[in-house]
């Protein structure tokens, strides 16, 4: 077995070396140890300052994710150099000069008291100042910080704690310690072997011996660092959020003036992430010198000590649109928007409350039971007793009269006492005050193992959530690769999750996390694990989770395929047994290490000086055990070497140069964001750093680019030869979210001074101002949009003012949105909606001196080719429609400009009719507005429509110019520029056309000019528009007599116009759009069903009046009114004559309805709601052997077919088990 520990000794500013040879792993941490063993540098105190050690610990993370943790016990040494002192009172002197005139100056500002310089007021603290920020060489003594660091490759923490508090007892102690420190030393270095897995272990320290222990191959990985405090400090709600912006892999700021407290909750929270693990910038404790690490543009959890006095608002960071802000100290966390709740959160919480009681432990936190408070109380205490004041009294033997001295009673009885010759013995506090110590050593063991019992419950929680979530995620992963080689080849190019399956089989209320969540890093990780398990050695995480998850499915007997998921919470069961392997662990001791013994150390070595760490004698401590030890020397070679390699392939995991390939590019964007190089801080390394950024950055928006354009272009993908894919509208905010972080990253790279928590906002801002103020000198025109939409009666939509300004001000406008993060996301989604995101940006960023003085040098927005390709990746997004403006914003309020566009040529533009529009949309509808007379042109503002379906138009056919033929409306969105053109080609008015003087009109989103070419890249279909006059065999046509379609082509129509109401129930009910398309649209139900009704119709005019559909329904109605149909068996009857009646009250209840309806629109009212109420397949039938029907059809007619009425049945059957509802649109007025 390895040994577990190396030991640095840090004393000086300058990167030190141990006194002693270490091995070539831990040459990188030795030149980080003194760094990150006192982050502020060397501390200077005097004899009145507290002095107490202070433990604190830290994690170094190498690039290839491998970690070290270092274990620090700073304390002070008096400075013996007259040198150093005489300096040091040089330094103060010069320092209460600078403070004497600070406040001489601040008296003496005053114009009202010229004459007293320095006040009464001034003077006290004057004195107060000099008496208590001053170092006198002759009256003080001086102090100097020196630490001693245990590093080790796994968090021992408490053993290393307890082993360091020891050896400081040793050099402060009276009495020298048993053995000189350098036999402790290395015997915890060579000869303290790690403890196996499954296994305790007892060393010895310089006093008392000391336990550790590893968990087993089927438990929890290790974790030594108390969860109690992490909860105690930030309270179980704020924990919570912390830990899903950790999940989600945001930016994590944490906050406090104690480096431990730091480290405790950075260690909690990545320890809670089980089986997952974070694969980004992990610095827990961030040197004050690598402060300019918080500019990196990635994910990161970084700790920052805060200064005594320090405000949060005086803390500049460089960016938080996607900042977590953790202040440790006083309870409280800011959280980035956007931020979506951690699943079955208030059942989760009840669970860890339940878990935190159990232990006494408040849920909500208590600042005041965390150790530093603890320790502030016991200082408190310490200087009471010393002072003898309040009835505080000495350790030391006293007398009971001192004791009650004072006291009248107690006087007389002290004066009979003596009288009769009693005396009055001495107590003696002492012995009662070491029988408590040992009662509380007692406590604190049973403490310590409470502790790690709390520990393991609390994990166990949070991984059977895991388990819960995940439990059927082996059937998504996609393994196509044959070999390893050629899946670290392909990696990029490969999809290895099918995620659109994964979360359409989760409950809804995970999915705003879930969504989310399966995009991050830690999560491909996991997956890659998981499919590079079939090749190589599982790792350690994965192999825990899948026997968990087995242990599951033995347990409630799952089914082998996959199941719908319950939102149903379910309780950890193990919570038990957890706890009970930790404590027959450190009941029971497993191995005995080996104890300190003497060395071969010369005669005069390892003197001991009290109050003074020795120099270490190196030439010892550099060899290793020589003697022979029984337990150690088994297989030791062998042993060492072997775990050696395995914590090697552990930490790296790949070893030749394809795997080195893939740890650095495949998995993301490369190890090199992930975590800095903190090593080496040269500026060349720096500018090397932010080089990688800028890279890693681009990299990431190509990649972010492709895959919405993927997934966006759905079935269009097969063709690309990328496979089947799709999006759902959940998938596609989840990438829109994703690239709003990204260019937020992008805008906070490299920025000169911080501006307001959006960066892309600030410079949008501040390119706003200078633009206005150039506007009103120069009257520059504003960027015009598209080209003016013309008809043929030469009516037009008037141009759309097109720039970046304008979009600005839209989202300025908007009240509802309160942040400056919030208007830059805002922004973006509607400038993508717009397909002008690259345009605009362009536009932005082509203010050079703008972007200078923003922007370092190395900012990436100005590195010139990396910038282009950035803008060119963004322009590949026009390719697609995108309504990620639209469907977010959904009550805002939005102006909209309509257009009535006559057809000139056989119709009057002005009419004496009064007309009126009604627009509806997904999202609701305006009401009916009446259109000024004589105006063909109107603009309303209402509260957001969404995607725009329908529009009715219709007039009150008063005057004698009441006939209107209307070719289409037009409407657009003023501020998304959205057009959509509602086809109608019909006649509005009595004694024309059908009669109607009022219809529905269903619209088609139009294609601006300027994306016309994208348009002919872009093969999406467009959306179903209104039926117009050259289906509607019963009119006749405006240019000309149209084909009409075959018998196979209407059965087939029929069919396709069933199925795709199929498809849309099939869908997540988010995702299905508008059905009023499917039923009314071009290629709708009710389109299909007037094909199969015009089949063999004798249309020919009779008294030169044309006839229609709905005078067949009217025959048939009144032929059911007056005639019973005899059948032969009864129930046949009942069910006839019920179907009849059913069928006569409809029709007759769309005939008294209080709405100027033409026929075709009638019909189009019955099929819809027969559709809805499930009586379309009964109907059919009965229209079938109505005797009218030898009359108006002919022999050939689909409908004389009974083979084809049957077949016709049975598809409308398909449709029954469906709940439709109706826009108010379709059947307003219609009373059934």
């Amino acid at each position: 077995m390895c040994s577990w520990a190396r030991l640095c000794l840090c004393k000086q500013k300058t990167t030190r070396k141990s006194q002693f040879s270490l091995s070539a792993m831990y040459i990188l941490v030795t030149k980080l140890s003194c760094q990150l063993c006192m982050p502020q540098g060397l501390s200077f105190r005097t004899q009145a300052d507290n002095k107490e050690p202070q433990f604190h610990s830290f994690i170094i993370t190498r690039e290839d994710g491998s970690r070290t943790y270092g274990f620090v016990l700073t304390f002070y040494e008096e400075v013996t150099s007259k040198q150093i002192c005489t300096a040091m009172q040089t330094l103060y002197q010069m320092h209460n000069a600078e403070q004497h005139g600070s406040v001489y100056a601040s008296s003496s500002c005053s114009m009202d008291s010229l004459a007293s310089s320095i006040d009464e007021g001034d003077a006290t603290s004057l004195l107060k100042l000099q008496r208590y920020n001053s170092y006198d060489i002759n009256r003080d003594t001086l102090y100097v910080s020196k630490s001693i660091c245990l590093i080790t490759p796994l968090p021992f923490m408490q053993a290393c704690k307890k082993f360091l508090l020891q050896l400081y007892k040793a050099v402060t102690s009276q009495q020298p310690p048993p053995l000189p420190l350098e036999s402790y030393i290395h015997n915890i270095l060579y000869e303290v072997p790690l403890p196996p897995p499954g296994r305790s272990l007892k060393f010895y320290g310089v006093y008392e011996p000391v336990i550790c222990q590893r968990p087993g191959p089927s438990e929890l990985p290790l974790s030594d660092y108390p969860l109690r405090e992490a909860f105690e400090l930030l309270g179980l709600e704020n924990l919570v959020q912390v830990f899903t912006c950790v999940l989600l892999e945001m930016q994590i700021l944490l906050y406090s003036q104690d480096y431990q407290r730091l480290m405790t909750v950075a260690e909690g929270i990545t320890t809670l992430l089980f089986p997952f693990q974070w694969q980004h910038v992990y610095v827990p404790i961030l040197p004050a010198s690598l402060l300019h690490f918080l500019d990196a543009p990635v994910p990161y959890l970084m700790g920052l000590q805060s200064k005594e006095g320090t405000d949060r608002s005086k803390l500049e960071l460089p960016q938080e649109a996607n900042l977590c802000f953790v202040d440790i100290d006083n309870h409280f966390i800011e959280l980035p928007e956007e931020f979506p709740q951690f699943p079955n959160k208030v059942d989760f919480i009840q669970e860890l409350s339940e878990v935190l009681l159990q232990f006494g432990i408040p849920p909500e936190g208590s600042l005041h039971c965390s150790e530093s408070a603890t320790k502030l109380k016991n200082m408190v205490l310490k200087d009471l007793v010393s002072d003898r004041k309040n009835g505080n009294v000495p350790t030391s033997n006293i007398s009971m009269y001192e004791l009650m001295k004072g006291n009248e009673t107690i006087a007389r009885l002290q004066a009979l006492a003596e009288r009769t010759g009693v005396t009055v013995e001495k107590i003696d506090l002492s012995a009662s005050l070491n029988e408590k110590e040992k009662d509380l050593k007692l406590q604190c063991e049973e403490a310590e193992l409470r502790d790690y019992q709390l520990n393991v419950q609390l994990r166990e929680v949070f991984a059977s959530r895991f388990i819960q979530m995940f439990a059927d995620y082996e059937a998504f992963v996609i393994q196509t690769a044959q070999d390893l080689e050629s899946w670290l080849t392909n990696r990029e190019q490969m999809q290895n999750f099918d995620k659109a399956s994964f979360l359409s089989d989760q409950p809804e209320p995970y999915l705003p996390f879930l969504s989310r969540f399966i995009e991050t890093q830690m999560f491909a990780t996991f997956i890659d694990n998981k499919i590079m398990s079939q090749w190589e050695e599982k790792d350690p995480l994965l192999r825990v989770f899948d026997s968990r998850i087995e242990k599951i499915r033995l347990y409630n007997v799952r089914a082998p395929t996959p199941t719908l998921r319950t939102s149903i919470y379910q309780k950890c069961n193990s919570l038990k047994e957890a706890a009970q392997s930790i404590e027959q662990r450190l009941m029971k001791m497993d191995h005995t290490a080996i104890h300190p013994h003497l060395l071969d150390m010369k005669i005069g070595q390892g003197k001991y000086e009290q109050g003074f760490f020795p120099k270490l004698q190196s030439d010892v401590l550099a060899a290793g055990p020589t003697n022979n030890n029984r337990w150690v020397s088994r297989n030791a070679t062998a042993q060492r070497r072997k775990e050696r390699l395995r914590q090697h392939s552990e930490h790296i995991g790949l070893d030749n140069d394809l795997r080195e390939k893939y740890m650095q590019e495949a998995r993301s964007l490369g190890k090199n964001m992930r975590q800095p190089k903190l090593s080496d801080l040269s500026p060349a390394v720096i500018a090397q750093t932010n080089w990688k950024f800028v890279e890693g950055l681009l990299k990431e928006c190509r990649m972010k680019t492709k895959r919405m354009l993927v997934e966006k272009m759905g079935h269009e993908a097969v063709e690309l030869g990328h496979g089947e894919a799709n999006i759902t509208g959940l998938e596609e905010n989840t990438l829109i979210a994703s690239l709003c972080d990204l260019l937020e990253r992008i805008w906070s790279h490299g920025l000169q001074v911080k501006q307001g928590k959006s960066a892309l906002w600030s410079h949008l801002i501040q390119f706003q101002d200078r633009e206005e103020k150039q506007e009103h000198l120069t009257d520059s025109p504003v960027a015009l949009g598209p080209e003016r939409r013309k008809s043929d009666s030469g009516v037009m939509l008037p141009t759309l003012r097109v720039s970046l300004i304008q979009d600005m001000r839209h989202i300025q406008n908007m009240s509802e949105i309160k942040t400056d993060v919030g208007r830059a996301r805002a922004w973006i989604r509607l400038s993508l909606e717009k397909k002008l995101l690259s345009q605009h940006l362009k536009q932005l960023l082509s203010n050079q001196l703008l972007t200078k003085k923003l922007y370092k040098r190395y900012a990436f927005l100005r590195c010139e080719e990396e910038r282009e390709q950035f803008l060119y990746h963004l322009l590949s997004l026009n390719a697609v429609d995108y309504f990620c403006f639209t469907s977010v914003f959904t009550t805002i309020m939005i102006p909209y400009r309509a257009v009535i566009i006559p057809i000139k040529k056989l119709s009057n533009a002005i009419i004496t009719s009064n007309p009126w529009i009604c627009v509806s949309g997904e999202l609701g509808d305006t009401g009916i507005m009446q259109i000024p007379k004589n105006l063909l042109e109107m603009t309303f503002e209402c509260q957001n429509l969404g995607k725009l379906t329908t529009v009715q138009i219709g007039h009150d056919n008063s005057g004698l110019l009441a006939k209107w033929l209307v070719d289409c409306v037009m409407v657009r969105n003023e501020i998304t520029g959205h057009t959509y053109r509602f086809p109608c080609g019909r006649w509005l008015g009595k004694g024309v056309d059908d009669g109607s003087l009022e219809r529905i009109l269903i619209g088609e989103l139009m294609t601006s000019a300027s994306e016309e070419d994208l348009g002919k890249q872009c093969r999406t279909p467009p959306q179903q528009k209104s039926p117009t006059t050259t289906r509607r065999l019963s009119i006749t046509s405006l240019t000309g007599k149209p084909a009409k379609p075959n018998a196979g082509q209407i059965q087939e129509g029929i069919g396709e116009a069933v199925n795709n109401i199929v498809k849309h129930f099939h869908k997540p009910e988010k995702e299905r759009g508008s059905l009023t398309v499917l039923l009314c649209g071009e290629n709708g139900l009710v389109a299909a069903l007037e094909q199969v009704f015009h089949h063999g119709f004798k249309s020919a005019r009779i008294f030169h009046k044309n006839v229609f559909i709905w005078d067949f329904v009217e025959k048939a109605v009144a032929y059911f009114e007056t005639t019973d149909q005899i059948l032969d068996n009864e129930d046949d009857v009942l069910i006839q004559r019920s179907s009849c009646k059913t069928f006569c009250h409809y029709v007759n209840a769309i005939n008294t309805a209080p709405r100027s309806i033409g026929k075709d629109g009638k019909f189009q009212i019955l099929v819809c709601l027969g559709t809805r109420d499930h009586l379309l397949p009964q109907w059919i039938p009965l229209l079938a052997e109505c005797p009218a029907i030898t009359r108006m059809y002919e022999e050939s007619a689909l409908l004389r077919d009974h083979m084809t009425v049957n077949s016709l049945i049975r598809i409308l059957q398909t449709i029954q088990d469906f709940t439709i509802v109706l826009e108010g649109s379709l059947i307003k007025g219609v009373d059934v």
